[in-house]
This record gives C-alpha cells, sequence and structure tokens, in this order.
C-alpha cells in the first residue's frame, strides 16, 4: 500500500504541467505538456511568416534573433531548436550545410 502510494505521487508529479499545475497525461506519453506543444507550433508558425515575409535565406543565428524580436511570447533556445526540426520533418524548410535555413520552394 505504502509503494502504491508513492507510486502514484510520484505518477501525478512526473505529469503534471509546471506552467499552469495541472496533470496532463501527455507529459508521459510524448515527454511534452499540452503547453509545450502549443508554444512550439506558434514558434513554428512565426518561424514561417517571418521566411515567407523577408528573407527567403537566413542563417540559423539571424533566424532566432529574428524570433527573439517578433515572438511575442518567449522561449528557450532548445524550443527554437525543437521547433526548427518540426518544420525541417515536415518538409517546409531546408537547413544547408552552412546552418542556413531556407524555405524548400525556392
Amino acid at each position: 500500500a505504502v509503494v502504491s502510494t508513492q507510486s502514484t505521487g510520484a505518477l501525478k508529479q512526473a505529469a503534471t504541467d509546471p506552467k499552469t499545475g495541472q496533470i496532463d497525461m501527455e507529459i508521459l506519453m510524448t515527454g511534452l505538456s499540452a503547453t509545450s506543444r502549443a508554444k512550439r507550433a506558434e514558434l513554428a508558425k512565426f518561424i514561417m511568416q517571418s521566411l515567407t515575409a523577408g528573407k527567403k535565406t537566413l542563417k540559423m543565428g539571424e533566424l532566432y534573433d529574428l524570433c527573439r524580436e517578433g515572438f511575442t511570447d518567449g522561449f528557450t533556445q532548445p524550443q527554437f531548436e525543437m521547433s526548427v526540426r518540426d518544420l525541417l520533418d515536415e518538409g517546409k524548410i531546408i537547413q544547408t550545410s552552412n546552418r542556413q535555413i531556407r524555405l524548400k520552394d525556392i
């Protein structure tokens, strides 16, 4: 009974979204909370809008700085990198050997 109570407590703690305080079982299944996934998707959308509206090719650092300036909701370097990785995986952007990011249809 003690082990079960400890396990339940540990499970609740592991599944709690630190930003909302709510239990989010997606954290256990995917490793990301719904809040984190939503922010990642919004950041990816902003990256696409930035590439579409401005220069079509940017160095990774330039793109990061552009997002820092224009994306109103703060983000971390890993969140930025995961958003870029999502766009690469979806085939929407291409990363060249010299760490430049460009739209795929150029």
